[in-house]
Formats: structure tokens, C-alpha cells, sequence
């Protein structure tokens, strides 16, 4: 265990009093026949066996009660690994598909995979909001998500072009519950009146699951106090309701441990005090995702 983890472990006591649950983990294996679209090979810190106990080993010890799993992969039969992968897990209180809407096959596949549950959502990726915004096939299929009580992640890491087509699709589908993701770190060079127009929405929120970053030089601070100014402007926009943590793991593990990106959120969070510290890890993804608490 990472020095100060066990301090941290024995100080967490939100484990007797609500869900601690991380919003954005990875599961993936290899060893599969069919091998992995992601991570490469040549990735030597994540190209290896990354399944729910792997995040017991790293989540219980600071406290972390349960998670949200974020299917990485395009391929369809990847969504159905992981929820056979994760259905005697307690820990994994929900499940987010990679599917692509505005295709004929979507509603077969959202039908198929909402059967199970743990089925919270779709991911989709920045090109699809900017191909497809005025899409009329792609908003109705993102309607049907809506109706479903299902929710999107809206992912980018290229840049903020696409928060304008984003910000196009929650306007024609209001009800549509959308969640940033990887914030404060992208989407790259976004801008706060950018996010502002988004939040103006009520059911958009905002995912702190890229508070880790690498400075130029390589180094990696692990002071809470070097990200409360970015952390800051996510609640001013924001607000207290709609942000959530989530921790990007394993991919965090190339800049540090599970325990290092849970304590700064932790110490930055905190002293808000009780109240917004249980939104923030616990209420504000529950609203989001409506995960499903298994233990």
C-alpha cells in the first residue's frame, strides 16, 4: 500500500455512512483470445489483466465503495464481456455501453443491453457530437436514450470545438442527462463561458475525473493545493449538484497511484464540509447515472 494510504483508509468513514463511487473505470484483459482494442501493447504500465478485483485491491483501502464502468472499446460484444464480467461483483453498481446512435442497428442494441440493469448509459466520443449534432436520426436515437432514463458520457480529447455541437444536442433533447467527462484536464483549452452555456442546463454535469495532471517539466503534483483554482471555477459554473468524482483509473496509474488521485479529491472536497463532500462522491452521480446499489 501507497505511504499515507492506511491514514487515509482509517480517516474515511463514508463507507458506514453512504456510497463512495467512482464514476470512470476501466476493465479490459489481454489474455482474451480475441485480444483488446485498448491499450496498446506497447503501453507497459496499462497492457495487462484489469478486472474487478484488481479494483478491489485499489478502491477499498481509501474507502471507495463502488464504481461505474466505462466501456472503452467500439466492439459490440466488449459491452456484453464486461457485464458478464462484473455480475457477481458488488462493488460495480453500474455500466456504461459503447454503442453509436444514428445507426440502424442502435435501437436493437440499446434494447439488447438495457435489459441488464446495471446498463446506465452510452459513451460517445467528440467527432460523433461534431458529425452529428443536426443528425435527425442521431438526435432521435438520443432521444430514445432519454426516454430509456439512460444517460450519455461526452467525452473529448482533442479539443473544445465540439462543445457547441454538444451544446446543440442537449438543447434539442433537454431531457437527456449528459455528463462531461475528465474535467478539470479536458476537453483541451475549454473555456468557461463554453462550459457556462452547457451548465445553463440542468441535467448536464460535470465529471472530476482528470484532476491529476503532469506539469512540462514531468512532474506530477500531488498538493491538492495546485488544483483548487481549476476545481474552483468546475463548482462556480457548476454548482454544488453536478459535480461528481471519477478517477480515470488504470489510465491515472501513469501519473499515480489510485490512492494519490483519490486523496487529492478527497482533500480538496472535504473541507466543504460534510454535505457537498457526499454530493460530490456519493447523491450528484447517483442523480446522473441512477446506478443501482448492490452490496
Amino acid at each position: 500500500m501507497e505511504a499515507g494510504a492506511g491514514i487515509l483508509a482509517a480517516s474515511t468513514a463514508h463507507a458506514a455512512e453512504y456510497p463512495v463511487i467512482d464514476t470512470h473505470i476501466h476493465f479490459f484483459d489481454p489474455r482474451r483470445p480475441e485480444g483488446i482494442q485498448w491499450p496498446p501493447k506497447s503501453d507497459t504500465v496499462l497492457y495487462r489483466p484489469v478486472l474487478p478485483e484488481s479494483f478491489a485491491e485499489v478502491a477499498k483501502p481509501v474507502g471507495v465503495t463502488g464504481a461505474i464502468v466505462i466501456e472503452a472499446s467500439s466492439r459490440l460484444e466488449d459491452n456484453q464481456w464486461v457485464l458478464d464480467l462484473v455480475k457477481d461483483s458488488p462493488m460495480i453498481v453500474g455500466f456504461v455501453a459503447n454503442l453509436s446512435p444514428g445507426n440502424e442497428a442502435f435501437r436493437a442494441h440499446l434494447t439488447r443491453f438495457h435489459k441488464n440493469p446495471l446498463v446506465r448509459g452510452i459513451r460517445l466520443f467528440d467527432q460523433s457530437f461534431s458529425a452529428n449534432s443536426t443528425n435527425p436520426a442521431f438526435l432521435d436515437d438520443l432521444k430514445r436514450l432519454a426516454d430509456a432514463d439512460l444517460m450519455l458520457d461526452a467525452i473529448g480529447e482533442t479539443n473544445s470545438q465540439w462543445l457547441g455541437p454538444l451544446l446543440t444536442v442537449v438543447e434539442q433533447v433537454p431531457n437527456l442527462r449528459v455528463a462531461i467527462n475528465h474535467m478539470p484536464e479536458m476537453p483541451p483549452g475549454w473555456k468557461p463561458e463554453q462550459m457556462r452555456a452547457l451548465a445553463a442546463h440542468p441535467n448536464v454535469y460535470c465529471k472530476v475525473s482528470g484532476i491529476i495532471l503532469q506539469n512540462p517539466d514531468g512532474r506530477v503534483p500531488t498538493e491538492a493545493g495546485f488544483y483548487k483554482a481549476s476545481l474552483d471555477r468546475l463548482w462556480d459554473i457548476f454548482g454544488q449538484d453536478r459535480v461528481m468524482y471519477g478517477s480515470n483509473w488504470p489510465k491515472t496509474d501513469h501519473r499515480g497511484s489510485y490512492a494519490t488521485v483519490f486523496k487529492l479529491a478527497k482533500q480538496y472536497v472535504e473541507p466543504k464540509g460534510p454535505v457537498i463532500s457526499e454530493k460530490f462522491f456519493s447523491s450528484n452521480s447517483k442523480a446522473c447515472y441512477k446506478w443501482i446499489a448492490r452490496a
